[in-house]
């Protein structure tokens, strides 16, 4: 089924919880949409984290769980999600995030060893829970930063916020 991983690992390595006015339906297709908006994009370190790379470029690709593996978020794939969240009353979303780092000079740009985590997104009335499960990589961005910066981006460009991080 699409936005599940059947295989999700038990061993989590970060659990961030937020509360949200915003109804389910519609924090589902934002974070599909952020995800979606993002893919590809590049970033600063600073942008997201304590620069770990110095003149460091940060660029994600996040897919959505389809059964047993996953499906990169382009337009077909986010079309496919939305018109999901619509029908169906999901609970939970999950999804990969590969990180792709690369160290910028003057000249050119060079790849560094990538960051690969899987996201499982927990939805309950008034608040959201992102488990975070680090496959394989550097860390050069810990799971709390991965979860951080999705909590700063569901923010970005509305006027209340949709996300705050709870307090432990």
């Amino acid at each position: 089924m699409l936005g599940i991983y059947e295989q999700f690992p038990l061993g989590l390595h970060s659990v961030e919880s937020f509360n949200s006015k915003l109804p389910t339906k519609q924090l589902q297709q934002r974070l599909i949409r952020l995800f979606h908006a993002i893919n590809n994009k590049e970033f600063t370190f600073e942008e997201i984290a304590n620069p770990a790379i110095p003149n460091g470029i940060i660029i994600f690709e996040f897919g959505i769980a389809d059964n047993e593996g996953f499906n990169y978020i382009n337009d077909e794939e986010a079309k496919k999600a939305l018109d999901l969240v619509i029908k169906e009353n999901l609970r939970s979303l999950d999804f990969f995030c590969a990180i792709r780092y690369y160290r910028k000079d003057l000249t050119k740009k060079s790849p560094l060893k990538f960051d690969y985590y899987l996201l499982r997104t927990i939805f309950a009335k008034e608040s959201f829970e992102i488990q975070v499960h680090h496959e394989r990589g550097p860390r050069h961005i810990s799971p709390a930063e991965l979860t951080q910066f999705i909590g700063k981006k569901a923010n970005e460009g509305s006027r209340n916020i949709i996300l705050k991080k709870q307090s432990q």
